[in-house]
């Protein structure tokens, strides 16, 4: 944009509004030598704010941004892949730092001053879990486990699956999810599969007349039935109605959320709720600590399960030798195997309350940078053909939020495919490379969730043409093409700036001169390394 054109936008905006955007965005900034030309003009940002001026409703979070992300500036890199794992704060991981530094902490299995200061943390991060979620302590309690696909494995492996009962997923899940089946078909029960539509997710009405058809006859043991959903796609951006979860509660079945996508970046409201158990990672929520997730698990719930084993720390007698033991008197004591990670719940504690300072901000925040980028990258077009440079495969929001607190209908990612300038994809491993060269972080593949990518990809047919012993090479070759899709996801310190690198980048792609130049450095690497690498 010229200085003119700035120069005219600046008068299109309140002097109150411009002294905010001046604050928020302190104009150009230095960046590496190996990084993009371009640098964050005034012009850019107030035709953002122009068009997005519910962003300023934010501002606290550009703040965080600069107190605990200095990082990203100091480094120069674009990071927009949270929903691999979102970024720690700076400051959480000082004071945890600190904390064991100046603490003694011990084995919560003992008596010892270190293991009651142990305890006490860990008890508190159990009420700052329950806090958060507003989940009521006499009515759940919270299983710490080493991240959300234990905590879903906990339930798989002691749900009393039998041939008269079954589970019911939707294909737009992660494998975490999809695993629980082979817990079910050890015990003869059906698994029953709710499809996605070609935007992923799946159709509500669709969803509640499959709920329907296979009802649970009555609420006895031998005829349970599980639903276990997915809150949010980590890949198609869906995020069904928890009204679903209501539906099939009322049915009878028994309700698993997998919220390991979705705690990130919305309030979840377990008070007065039907879901029985909720699995979380607390990496994709704040970044810090890794190794450590919680299944949040209604208590009644709890005791209809049948753990399959025993181990150090879930039991309070064993005979040996014999058969006999009693498990430990508290509930989640019973299914937390062996040791908790004791050191680094202080950590959870902390940023959770970190995270409930900002979260009410950030769906209106990135909702604004999606609504803007994935405009922004669907109107670029090849220099040479005038033909679209990307197909958006996943959800976009149809709706604007305009003040803090409402929830977004979709999640803050987004999913899509590089073309060329004839229309052919690109091949994804060729803009990873590209983007990792100029220091943007995203992602690449499948994610975990082949229902949700065959479905994006228009592939289910050729899924089911799978073969026993069949590998993902053995996939990619019969179908001539990658497998997978380029994700670019948003989270708690995603800003303005990080959009128009990325929006920046696109435009490289599409510059015919600049998309060789990477290419050849793409086939130099693949020569130097091999294509498996890429």
């Amino acid at each position: 944009m010229s200085s003119t054109n700035s120069a005219s936008q600046s008068k299109l905006l309140p002097k109150s509004l411009l002294r905010k955007v001046s604050r928020l965005f302190p104009g150009r900034h230095s960046r590496p030598e190996n990084q993009l030309d371009s640098d964050l003009s005034h012009g850019a940002v107030e035709d953002f704010i122009k068009e997005y001026p519910e962003y300023l409703l934010t501002s606290a979070l550009d703040t965080l941004r600069h107190n605990d992300f200095g990082r990203l500036r100091s480094s120069g890199e674009v990071y927009v892949d949270y929903m691999g794992g979102s970024l720690y704060p700076e400051s959480l991981i000082r004071e945890h730092t600190k904390l064991l530094s100046q603490r003694v902490l011990g084995n919560t299995h003992s008596m010892s001053a270190s293991s009651m200061l142990s305890l006490k943390y860990a008890s508190e991060a159990r009420e700052a879990v329950l806090s958060h979620f507003h989940a009521s302590s006499s009515e759940y309690t919270v299983v710490f486990t080493t991240n959300a696909t234990a905590a879903l494995k906990l339930i798989g492996e002691a749900y009393p699956f039998t041939h008269e009962g079954g589970l019911i997923i939707g294909v737009d899940s992660h494998n975490s999810v999809h695993g629980l089946r082979e817990f079910a078909k050890a015990q003869g029960a059906l698994t029953i599969y709710i499809p996605a539509s070609s935007t992923g997710g799946f159709a509500v009405d669709v969803a509640e007349n499959l709920l329907a058809s296979h009802r649970p006859p009555n609420i006895q043991a031998a005829s349970r039935w599980l639903f276990a959903m997915t809150g949010q796609s980590n890949i198609s951006n869906s995020k069904p109605p928890l009204s679903v979860c209501k539906f099939a509660a009322n049915l009878g079945y028994d309700i698993l959320l997998d919220a390991a996508a979705l705690a990130a970046t919305s309030v979840i409201d377990l008070s007065d709720s039907v879901i029985d158990a909720m699995a979380v990672s607390f990496y994709k929520m704040f970044g810090y600590p890794t190794g450590v997730g919680a299944l949040i698990v209604k208590k009644s719930f709890l005791e209809k399960l049948r753990r399959p084993w025993f181990a150090g720390g879930n039991v309070d007698i064993v005979q040996v030798p014999g058969r006999l033991f009693t498990r430990a008197q508290q509930l989640h004591e019973q299914f937390e195997d062996g040791t908790i990670n004791y050191l680094n719940l202080n950590a959870v504690t902390q940023g959770l309350h970190l995270l409930s300072e900002h979260l009410s901000s950030l769906p209106l925040r990135l909702s604004c940078l999606l609504l803007h980028l994935s405009s922004s990258i669907s109107k670029l077009c090849h220099d040479t053909t005038g033909r679209p440079v990307v197909q958006i495969l996943s959800k976009i929001p149809t709706r604007r939020l305009g003040s803090k607190g409402q929830q977004c209908e979709t999640g803050f990612l987004l999913s899509c495919l590089f073309l060329d300038a004839s229309g052919k994809y690109l091949p994804n491993a060729f803009i990873e490379h590209a983007a990792t060269n100029h220091k943007i972080s995203l992602r690449t593949g499948c994610m975990c969730n082949p229902g949700g990518s065959a479905a994006l990809l228009g592939i289910e047919e050729d899924m089911k043409q799978l073969y026993e012993g069949a590998t993902f090479y053995d996939f990619k070759t019969k179908l001539g093409r990658e497998i997978g899709v380029v994700r670019i996801s948003l989270g708690l310190a995603s800003n303005f700036a990080d959009i128009q690198r990325v929006i920046e980048f696109v435009s490289l792609i599409a510059k015919e001169k600049d998309r060789e130049v990477l290419w050849r450095q793409w086939s130099l690497t693949r020569l130097q390394t091999g294509p498996t690498t890429w």
